[in-house]
This record gives structure tokens, C-alpha cells and sequence, in this order.
């Protein structure tokens, strides 16, 4: 074994940088917590406009019939793609080696290829070409995405991965009310609404590197050679023997995410069919939850972060998190009513909030291979687009089948109750 290899493999003291080996100054700590919520805040903001307001307002002016079936369809079309291009993309990061990084040049062209292509849906007019043109949307944000996530493991120190993985989350956590309330203010003109949109996409990509200390090359890895056959292989997920504790942090995110997708997904059908709101209430409801899952989710996402690196502890917080999303998920099945949904905003939201800032730095504690981390991160992710598509077909299944939603809180309760499981059954960590 050459002394190249032993220096690469010696284990890291908690406050020296994988990337440089060295301890990471305040300003550069500061910078890569800044360029995580810029990334985070300036995506969501961008997709959620999309989303939530002017796509299905999109599909409605162009006259296509039966709009929410086209919406439900394009959503799963474009679930599938995010969960290939994720994992492709995470791989292909590992694989680069380039003078400006591994992780850099995808996320630069991830940024621009998401803005072109989000600000072309908005001109469109076949439902056919949308779908296929928000699919590449998908593609482009998940080339930022899964990169950008592995950042984490390249160049945050252990003891500040749980501030890194708090900035991230608390950009998405609160980009997605944000946009919904943006997008809506575009209603009636969506085009300078996509434009907006795209805009934020791409500087989503441009911001975060020029905030973030620039990423060295990766001269200590030897070049990513081999035909085809030999990428495929690499796509090869980790065995499950050797790093049980990512799987047990895969079902710990899946149950979450699931337990969160079977409320947050029908909130206004709850509202309306549930509580019983008028259409008019049932809006005035929904704003105000938004409103209330900012302020809160802002708050958890910023300070439970921080607060796991100082204790050291990741299953704490989690574990925490999911129960308080549990007790939220119960009021309004106890509390049929605006308040019922008022508390599950703030307890669940605060709940869900804690959950993503921990999240991420638990999934980079416990891989298995740092060399491949966009690729097995890109795994992990998986998670979150298996549970935003389960979730709501376990809610469209039980109401059909029940003809109330009644049944779906206790279920919702279970799976959160599930992934808390899940994570305290992982060793590596604390």
C-alpha cells in the first residue's frame, strides 16, 4: 500500500475537511451554509411557482380536457425521471474528474438546462410537449441536486454536517410555501411567472458556486476508465451485509416521507371534505397553514441543526422529529376542524422541519463509501420519490375505499412511528 493511500484512508479528526484535509476556517464554514440556502431556497422557490400554481393553471388555459388527470399524470412521469436522473447523475459526479471539480460543472449545467427548459413549459401549448419538456426540468434539477448533496460529504467536516444538512433543508422547507404563495400572485399572468421561475432555477446553480468556496480538482483519484459495462456496475447498490445502516437510514427516510406525502399531498381535500370548508374558507385555511409551516419550519430547520452537531447526536433529533410530526398528524384527526389544521401545521411543520435538517447529515454519516457518494446518496434519495408516490396513493386508496379520509391520520401516524423505528436501529451514529 503506497503512503498516498494510507493518508487517504487514516480517519479525519471532526473538524478537518475531506476535501483539503485541514480544518475548515469560520468565513468558509459560513459560505458553504450560506451557498446551501441559497441553493435550497432559490430551486424550490423556482418549482414550487411551477408546481403548485402554474403548471395546472397552464394545462387549464390551453383548453386540454380533464386538466387534473393530465396534472396527475405528468407528476408521475416526472417522479420516475427524478428518480433515474438522481441516481445516474449522483454516479456520474463520483466518476468525474475535471479542473473544476467533480461536483461543479453538474451542478452549473444542471441550474441552466433546468432554467431554459422550466421557462419553455410556460409557452407550450400541447399537453404532450409540457410533459416531455418538464421532464427535462427534472433532469436538470436533479443534475444539481444530487451533486450538491454530496458536497456535504466531500468538503463539510463531521462536526458541522449537521448545520450543513440544516441550511439545505431549511432552503427547501421554506422555498416550497414561498412559491406556492409567488406562483399564485402570477395567476393571471403566468409567462413572466415562468420566467421568475426559470430565473431562480438557474441562479439555483450559478449562486451556490460563486457563494461556495471554489472546489478543487480531484487529483488523488485515479481516472474513472472502463467501457460501458464497467458503468453499469458501478451503479451497483451497496450490499446489504456490509452497510446495514444505510438501508435502516433508507426505511427511515421512506416512512417519513410517506407519513408526511399522505397528509401534505390531499391538504385540501382534507380541508374541505374532512373539516367540511367551503371552497372560499377552505383557501383561507390553506394560506394561513402555509403561512404557519414557514415561521415554524424556518425555525426547526435552522436550529435543530446546529444543535445535533453540538450535542453530537443525530437519532435524537430525528427520533424527536418524527414523534412530534406524529402528534401533529393527530389533531386534526382528533380536532376535525380549522384548528385541528392550524396545530398540525405547527406541530407537524415544526416536526417535519427538525427531520430535514438531520436528515441529510445522517445519510452521509452512514454511507459506506465517500468516494461514492453522489452515487449511493442518489440511492437514498430514492426514498423521498418512493414516499412523495406512496404516500398519496395509500390516501386516494383509503378514501375511495372508505368513502373519509378518517382512517389515513392513524396511518400517517404509523409510518411515522415506523421510520423513528427505523432510525434508532442504526449503530454507526449517535
Amino acid at each position: 500500500m503506497s503512503s498516498q493511500s494510507s493518508i487517504e484512508e487514516a480517519p479525519l479528526a471532526d473538524d478537518v475537511a475531506p476535501d483539503t484535509r485541514e480544518p475548515l476556517a469560520p468565513l468558509r464554514i459560513a459560505r458553504f451554509g450560506a451557498g446551501f440556502l441559497v441553493f435550497g431556497l432559490s430551486w424550490a422557490v423556482g418549482l414550487a411557482m411551477v408546481a403548485t400554481v402554474l403548471l395546472p393553471q397552464r394545462l387549464t388555459d390551453i383548453g386540454v380536457s380533464s386538466p387534473d388527470a393530465w396534472f396527475g399524470t405528468i407528476n408521475s412521469v416526472t417522479a420516475i425521471v427524478s428518480l433515474v436522473s438522481n441516481l445516474v447523475f449522483g454516479n456520474l459526479s463520483d466518476r468525474s474528474r475535471s479542473r473544476f471539480g467533480r461536483r461543479s460543472p453538474w451542478i452549473l449545467g444542471g441550474g441552466l438546462l433546468g432554467g431554459v427548459s422550466l421557462f419553455a413549459v410556460g409557452l407550450l401549448t400541447d399537453p404532450v410537449a409540457i410533459m416531455v419538456t418538464y421532464c427535462v426540468t427534472m433532469v436538470g434539477l436533479n443534475m444539481m441536486l444530487a451533486p450538491a448533496v454530496a458536497v456535504i460529504s466531500d468538503r463539510a467536516p463531521l462536526k458541522v454536517r449537521g448545520t450543513m444538512s440544516a441550511f439545505f433543508g431549511a432552503g427547501a422547507t421554506i422555498g416550497y410555501p414561498i412559491g406556492a404563495l409567488v406562483g399564485a400572485a402570477f395567476i393571471s399572468q403566468t409567462v413572466p411567472g415562468y420566467a421568475l421561475a426559470a430565473v431562480l432555477m438557474a441562479l439555483a446553480g450559478i449562486l451556490t458556486l460563486i457563494v461556495w468556496p471554489r472546489e478543487r480538482p480531484v487529483e488523488h483519484l485515479a481516472p474513472a476508465t472502463g467501457g460501458f459495462r464497467e458503468l453499469l456496475v458501478s451503479f451497483r447498490p451497496p450490499a446489504l451485509k456490509a452497510a446495514p445502516d444505510f438501508y435502516k437510514a433508507f426505511g427511515g427516510r421512506l416512512f417519513m416521507l410517506i407519513s408526511y406525502q399522505m397528509i401534505a399531498a390531499y391538504q385540501l381535500y382534507i380541508v374541505q371534505n374532512y373539516v367540511g370548508q367551503s371552497k372560499v374558507e377552505s383557501a383561507a385555511t390553506i394560506s394561513t397553514m402555509s403561512i404557519i409551516t414557514l415561521v415554524v419550519g424556518l425555525i426547526a430547520s435552522l436550529g435543530s441543526g446546529p444543535i445535533s452537531d453540538r450535542i453530537g447526536r443525530r437519532k435524537v433529533p430525528a427520533v424527536a422529529a418524527s414523534a412530534l410530526f406524529a402528534i401533529g398528524v393527530a389533531m386534526p384527526w382528533i380536532f376535525p376542524s380549522a384548528m385541528g389544521m392550524f396545530l398540525y401545521a405547527a406541530i407537524a411543520g415544526f416536526g417535519y422541519g427538525v427531520f430535514g435538517s438531520v436528515d441529510q447529515a445522517i445519510n452521509v454519516d452512514v454511507l459506506p463509501s465517500k468516494e461514492e457518494a453522489g452515487k449511493d446518496l442518489g440511492i437514498l434519495n430514492l426514498a423521498t420519490t418512493l414516499g412523495q408516490t406512496i404516500g398519496p396513493i395509500i390516501t386516494s386508496t383509503v378514501a375511495v375505499s372508505t368513502g373519509s379520509y378518517g382512517l389515513i391520520f392513524p396511518i400517517s401516524i404509523a409510518m411515522a412511528v415506523a421510520g423513528a423505528f427505523m432510525i434508532t436501529r442504526i449503530k454507526s451514529i449517535a
